[in-house]
């Protein structure tokens, strides 16, 4: 059994002593400084807030993924999205070196980005720029802005951005570990995890809110559904253990319209019940969709298509939040313009459709059914092997493989599950590796993988899951044969 009780105030305060000394911004930071700046923040730039007000107005807010080098050009940059991309939530995306924690190369990439007068980060290094050049980010723009990163020790960078006024911080120990990082302990980032959430909690606790958001999209490649929520359903429990109150659980897109929608839906449902099962009570739940996370059209056209259906999706599902792609996702970092056609484009989608309601079927009611069967066969064998506690299940699953993220890179991650679409595009599992699905939910996967198979004049194989990881860069969803 792992200690999974919330961190006390005194565990805290030593584990911070440690954090603050990885690099030179960290020094001489108070909590009550931190508290001070989040307090004289306006109620109209707390992500809180804003997630809040947009489940009680039935709105679908926008937010794009954004950052570089330095500060000036970072701040011009989210003006920008605001002014000319109508943008509702900012980013701040953080550069690779400070998600692996090397300051010393993010440095040299400021000194270099400075000299070229353009970034040569593809993010912005908070760390490094240090608690006041991110309160210059927050006074320059109208906004709530969120840190967005990927990094599985996040301990000073919460610290930092948090203090520096950011009002949501994203990530996880899971979903910010296995689909990043190759050597990385799980159980390691589950405890650096803890604290982040515990520095959030004891904002919480002096009357300051700060929104939580695990990273529901996992690899963002073929995963089914009941992967990524009940992934986010254990972050979610992780982060509320330490005091967390204002959480966003996400999912991303997979293609098929009733499937997303049903994932939604199951999504905050099933949350809320195994929240409840954990005594939890005094919490805001929203949920976020992210646009297509895998291979995009090099034709912007072509782009702005796959864009489109995820708005459509985001509206209907009803989710509080969409992150928003660019027609440049194939090209590699977008230029400003393109990341505000983006959000323009989402936004003429998700107003066309705000009035809208997807209608009720049995094929979307069986497909909830589905998920959520699935869901509690992971989440029971996570119980069992945690002897009725999930922070000491979830390392178990993880180990022998009962928890399994398909395509990532973590070598805690067994990687056997091979994910692939049915005959109507709904991803299904092919090989569920160590997974513990009861026989009748494995019946139904093979039942649906066998009639693709059959329209196609091929035996269900392993070049259907190839086919269908670069079916949308190639103009379809699911990757039939020539």
């Amino acid at each position: 059994m792992v200690d999974t009780a919330r961190l006390t105030f005194k565990q805290f305060k030593s584990i911070r002593r440690q954090v603050l000394q990885a690099w030179p911004t960290g020094a001489g930071l108070t909590l009550e400084d931190g508290l001070a700046a989040q307090k004289s923040i306006p109620t109209e730039k707390n992500f809180a807030q804003a997630m809040k007000n947009a489940g009680e107005q039935g709105r679908v807010l926008l937010q794009p993924r954004a950052g570089v080098a330095l500060v000036e050009e970072h701040i011009k940059l989210l003006q920008f999205l605001e002014e000319q991309g109508e943008a509702d939530l900012l980013p701040t995306t953080i550069d690779a070196y400070t998600r692996q924690n090397r300051y010393q190369e993010a440095e040299k990439g400021i000194v270099r980005s400075r000299e070229a007068k353009t970034s040569l980060l593809n993010g912005f290094p908070a760390v490094n720029h240090g608690v006041e050049a991110c309160r210059q980010v927050v006074d320059r723009v109208n906004s709530p802005i969120q840190v967005r990163h990927g990094t599985p020790d996040a301990r000073l960078l919460a610290e930092i951005t948090l203090a520096g006024g950011f009002t949501s911080f994203e990530g996880g120990g899971i979903s910010y570990n296995i689909p990043y990082a190759k050597k990385f302990p799980l159980k390691d980032s589950v405890d650096h995890w803890k604290y982040v959430d515990r520095l959030v909690g004891w904002y919480e606790e002096q009357g300051v809110s700060i929104n939580r958001e695990p990273f529901g999209p996992l690899t963002g490649t073929l995963v089914p559904p009941f992967i990524a929520i009940t992934i986010a359903i254990l972050e979610g429990i992780l982060a509320l253990r330490q005091g967390v109150r204002s959480l966003t659980l996400g999912y991303g897109q997979g293609g098929n319209l009733i499937q997303d929608i049903a994932a939604m839906k199951a999504l905050k449902e099933l949350a809320h019940e195994y929240f409840a099962m954990e005594n939890f009570s005094d919490y805001e739940l929203s949920s976020v969709f992210h646009q297509w996370m895998g291979g995009f059209p090099e034709d912007e056209a072509k782009a702005f298509s796959v864009i489109s259906w995820g708005s459509a999706v985001a509206a209907l599902a009803k989710a509080e939040k969409v992150i928003v792609k660019t027609p440049h996702e194939a090209m590699g970092i977008p230029t400003k313009e393109a990341n505000a056609q983006g959000l323009r484009a989402t936004r003429q989608m998700i107003n066309m459709l705000e009035d809208q309601v997807f209608p009720a079927s049995r094929e979307l009611d069986m497909e909830i059914d589905v998920i959520k069967k699935e869901v509690k066969c992971l989440m029971d064998k996570v119980y069992e092997l945690g002897l009725g506690d999930i922070e000491s299940g979830l390392l178990a699953a993880f180990e022998i493989g009962a928890l399994d993220v398909p395509f990532a890179p973590a070598l805690c991650n067994h990687g056997k599950i091979l994910p692939m679409r049915d005959n109507d595009g709904f991803i299904r599992v092919f090989n569920k590796g160590n997974l513990p699905l009861c026989s009748d939910i494995l019946d139904f996967h093979r039942e649906k993988l066998e009639l693709r198979a059959k329209a196609e004049g091929r035996s269900v194989g392993f070049q259907m899951v190839t086919d269908d990881i670069y079916a949308i860069s190639k103009g379809k969803l699911t990757g039939r044969p020539k």
